[in-house]
């Protein structure tokens, strides 16, 4: 009898040591659960995420190319690339020329009507001329009052600086990241021009005013427009988190339109596109894109690039099951991709059967997902948001990707890096209208120091503004 009952207490002993132990391989199952998704979001790069290239430079080197060969190529020119040479400056463009002869040409030789032609610029010592504008005084003879003669328009407008050297402040401003004080050295040390401080910044806002009406006709022209990719970065001032917005419209009268604004919500979208709009819009998955597609009736065309980045995440983690989903995904995108890119080198009809064909495939495995939860929340997205990643499929012109505005939003990344943001309304303003022309000029190949100082020119002189909304003559 005591012999059973020491056996029934040895037994429960040993059930409640099982269960203590059990929780406790719970508890260490838990933790390692999570120390995996936090290594593997840890070793996130650009590659697998949204995360700049800039922050792969803490990853080990490469190891080196087999065979033999050296992985890196050497600087410089390569072997079998055409040489570039710059042309030369036509006749009507050289200032003075010197001809260079023997004295004495030897028996046997003879001068020949041809020269070897080295061509060299050189700045002037002077590279400003200063005019002086004098308006008569006139005194009324029985008040005493003086009164002077009035003055040209540009002349009052332009004050110290003229058209050129405007375009030229805002330029450097602008396009070259210089600092207020770094314009004022370089007039005083290389043009020999001391200004101040406060005369700087008074140019540049002269500038932002002449590119004032240019900006508001492309606003004005962005709900008319039938594709465009929109993208959104932060944006600083004094503290204060804005969002640089960066509507980019690709085609014939292509241009870029950028906007500084406190949110980052879809109301930005209603106010700039508004809710009839019918057009593409080409974003990543960024929540404000997906409301404004409920609430609007545009299209979307989601970027493949985030998501095989977010595809490839996967892959990295250490779930097998969830690992194995991603690869099978990738596979299928990669299969989706060839498809696409033999678009035009199959006849139509066989191209649009293949191309469903893939959509199908890639579809039926991005939505048989395991039960984890980063795999889940890839098959959420392709059952709500599928459809919008195929718009590329259906509409030929259309980028699967939404590359063009990041392209541009990189050179705010490096004006935030270097001017530290804005201080007030006239520096977003200001900001606003030389990124627009800075990146719609480079879009549309044309020079834009000429916009900058054409648009001064026209509030200077009360003519017609240059417009960004189509190709030069």
């Amino acid at each position: 009898m005591g012999t059973h009952r020491e056996h029934c207490l040895g037994c429960k002993r040993l059930e409640a040591v099982v269960a203590q132990l059990q929780e406790q391989l719970d508890r260490a199952l838990a933790r390692i659960a999570d120390l995996e998704s936090e290594i593997a979001r840890l070793k996130k790069n650009s590659t697998t995420s949204s995360k700049p290239p800039s922050s792969d430079i803490v990853k080990p080197p490469r190891p080196p190319a087999s065979g033999g060969k050296r992985g890196k190529r050497r600087a410089g020119g390569q072997l079998g690339h055409a040489r570039h040479t710059r042309p030369a400056f036509p006749p009507e463009q050289v200032d003075q020329t010197w001809d260079y002869e023997w004295e004495a040409v030897p028996a046997g030789w003879k001068a020949l009507d041809r020269f070897r032609v080295v061509q060299q610029v050189e700045l002037v010592e002077k590279p400003y001329i200063v005019s002086e504008h004098r308006a008569r005084l006139y005194q009324n003879l029985r008040t005493g009052q003086v009164l002077a003669a009035p003055l040209p328009p540009e002349v009052r407008r332009a004050g110290l600086l003229g058209p050129r050297l405007t375009a030229l402040v805002a330029y450097q401003k602008g396009a070259c990241h210089m600092s207020v004080e770094t314009i004022r050295r370089f007039l005083a040390d290389v043009f020999q021009l001391p200004i101040s401080h406060g005369q700087v910044l008074k140019t540049v806002q002269k500038a932002s005013t002449a590119m004032a009406p240019c900006y508001e006709q492309l606003q004005q022209a962005l709900p008319q427009q039938a594709s465009m990719g929109i993208d959104e970065t932060g944006h600083r001032e004094r503290g204060r988190g804005l969002w640089s917005w960066c509507f980019h419209v690709p085609g014939q009268d292509r241009f870029t339109w950028f906007h500084i604004d406190p949110s980052r919500g879809s109301k930005v979208l209603k106010r700039y596109l508004g809710k009839a709009f019918r057009g593409i819009v080409g974003c990543d998955y960024f929540s404000a894109y997906r409301k404004f597609l409920r609430e609007s009736d545009a299209w979307l065309q989601l970027c493949w690039a985030h998501l095989i980045r977010d595809v490839k995440y996967l892959t990295t983690l250490l779930d097998r099951a969830t690992r194995n989903y991603g690869q099978r995904l990738l596979s299928r995108i990669k299969a989706l991709f060839r498809t696409w890119h033999r678009r035009g080198e199959t006849p139509a009809k066989r191209w649009e059967r293949a191309a469903a064909k893939a959509r199908r495939e890639v579809l039926a495995v991005a939505r048989r997902a395991p039960m984890r939860s980063e795999a889940q929340n890839m098959a959420k997205r392709f059952r709500e948001h599928g459809d919008s990643y195929f718009t590329f499929l259906d509409v030929p012109g259309v980028e699967p990707t939404n590359n063009g505005p990041e392209r541009q939003i990189r050179f705010l990344a490096i004006d935030r890096k270097i001017t530290q943001g804005t201080r007030g309304e006239a520096g977003r303003r200001w900001c606003e209208r030389i990124w627009t022309a800075l990146a719609t000029c480079a879009q549309q190949g044309r020079s834009a120091f000429d916009f900058i100082h054409h648009s001064i020119i026209a509030y200077f002189t009360d003519q017609p503004f240059p417009s960004l909304l189509s190709l030069p003559p």
